[in-house]
């Protein structure tokens, strides 16, 4: 893993700005039904950057199956964040979405509305993080299933919005994009790996991680369900 990371981090170019970083980010997962339509998640999410773990989050979902094209869902998230100073801050973390899907044959479009409401204790006087404090988040992502091919290209781009009232409130602050592939086993397994360029915006001292983006879901009882997936 130390080898692993350290030449991701040479690739980032990390070497030429303290503002650009490379990360490692290991996501898993188990899936399952509570009813036909309501599916419910279990995630384990550890991000490794040139100190170690960065960060670590375990998170609940609960998803439902309203139409074939929308499905709402609930997360809950405990977060632990390495700070500079070398110690970890918790807080906690709950978000709403509303995601929409269309497929056209073999290509699949989904658009994500989310809005995410962080909270640590009344005694926390950090900066705003926009990944972890309060946002509204717009994600749009396209993948398409090749003819006898085991893997499935994925592209996605994301923004994030801060709705709070501020110096640097009430804009545009954030900015993602992944391309990668998933694995098509035909279980109930689930691989996906991938790069992911994230920057901040209109921010004072901002911040591009590359990260390279490894993640694998269990689903119980059938096929692999997409419920654990989405954990950016």
């Amino acid at each position: 893993m130390r080898i692993l990371l350290v030449g991701f981090c040479v690739l980032s170019f990390h070497g030429l700005s303290q503002l650009n970083e490379g990360q490692i980010w290991i996501e898993t997962g188990v899936t399952g039904k509570v009813i036909k339509d309501l599916d419910w998640g279990v995630e384990l999410t550890n991000r490794f950057g040139s100190n170690g773990l960065q960060t670590l989050f375990p998170q609940a979902t609960l998803k439902y199956k309203v139409t074939k094209w929308l499905r709402p869902s609930i997360e809950y998230r405990f977060i632990s964040s390495r700070q500079q100073e070398g110690y970890y801050l918790n807080s906690h973390r709950i978000n709403f979405n509303a995601e929409f899907r269309h497929s056209f044959d073999r290509l699949t479009l989904k658009s994500r509305l989310r809005y995410q409401f962080g909270f640590r204790s009344l005694s926390n006087t950090s900066a705003y993080e926009p990944e972890f404090d309060r946002a509204f988040r717009l994600k749009l992502e396209g993948s398409y299933d090749i003819n006898n091919f085991f893997l499935t290209p994925v592209i996605s781009g994301e923004l994030f919005y801060d709705p709070m009232y501020g110096p640097y409130g009430q804009q545009i602050n954030k900015l993602r994009l992944y391309g990668g592939v998933d694995f098509d086993l035909n279980n109930s397994h689930g691989i996906a790996v991938g790069y992911l360029y994230d920057t901040k915006i209109n921010l004072p001292d901002p911040r591009t991680r590359h990260v390279l983006n490894l993640s694998y879901s269990y689903q119980i009882g059938g096929k692999k369900s997409d419920t654990g997936k989405d954990k950016m």
